[in-house]
């Protein structure tokens, strides 16, 4: 079985995707839901994906658990909610009785768009830290400036199941390395920290990247992690910006193929019944 463990849905509105909107995302302004998806999978070979929150809203992640409930291959939902407030506990529990809630894998904020310091406050990290005890990974999504930040925070909840997006973001199109290749080896020394080769092709050119743009960038994230510990997403519908899906297939499978369902499981727990490592 093979699992594509980063994938996106929404009905699109410019209030509740603005991000969409604001970054002059034409291409994305339409929905893109599981009738859309489906097939592309099936003529890939991909038997299951994992449904990443879009917008930060508890009812987006209401949404994303019915769609699972309704589609036996979404096997996991990582949704959104507000960590830093509190009542953390009682919030999973209620999701989890919702049509589709066994299917919610973990959580996700959309960090890389806060100021400086944010995974440094005690009230976001003690409610990350409370996802442990209730089984959720926490997806972590930054940018490359965030990432000596983004260390000490993996480091402090080191009994916490967390998910490196987009390998960190590094600066594809720039062809630089460094200083994210550093942090790439310091959280991949966390046996806690898992990384998805996801999202490279839109950190890379758009218009003119290669496969040779991205070998240097996921051989750092093998070395760092080991392919115990890296998983296979295709950031569908944001990476048609730069590529169609099977082209995001043909560029990160080689390196995922083997192990990517079983670092996915390893990361989320349970995929379904019919999902093996």
């Amino acid at each position: 079985m093979q699992v594509d463990a980063h994938q996106h849905f929404w009905s699109f509105s410019e209030e509740e995707y603005a991000w969409i909107v604001s970054n002059g995302l034409d291409a994305l302004r339409r929905d893109f839901l599981p009738p859309d998806l489906a097939p592309i999978l099936k003529a890939h070979g991909i038997d299951a994906t994992i449904a990443v929150q879009a917008r930060q809203s508890v009812e987006e992640t209401e949404w994303l658990l019915g769609l699972a409930a309704e589609n036996p291959w979404i096997v996991g939902v990582v949704g959104w909610m507000h960590l830093a407030g509190g009542g953390v506990e009682e919030e999973v529990a209620r999701l989890r009785t919702l049509p589709g809630g066994d299917r919610l894998v973990g959580m996700r904020h959309v960090i890389q768009d806060e100021p400086d310091g944010f995974m440094d406050a005690a009230p976001f990290r003690e409610g990350v830290r409370q996802l442990g005890a209730l089984d959720l990974a926490y997806d972590l999504l930054i940018f490359e400036r965030q990432a000596e930040e983004a260390v000490r925070f993996c480091a402090a909840l080191d009994e916490q199941r967390i998910v490196l997006d987009h390998i960190g973001k590094p600066r594809i199109k720039d062809r630089v390395l460094e200083p994210w290749a550093k942090a790439m080896g310091e959280l991949g020394a966390m046996p806690h920290v898992s990384v998805k080769l996801s999202g490279l092709v839109t950190e890379a050119d758009w218009e003119t990247w290669t496969p040779a743009d991205l070998r240097p960038y996921i051989d750092v994230a093998m070395e760092a992690f080991g392919e115990g510990r890296v998983m296979f997403g295709s950031d569908w519908p944001v990476c048609t910006l730069a590529a169609e899906y099977g082209a995001v297939v043909e560029s990160l499978g080689p390196w995922t193929a083997d192990s990517g369902t079983g670092a996915a499981i390893r990361a989320y727990g349970p995929l379904g019944p019919d999902i093996a490592s």
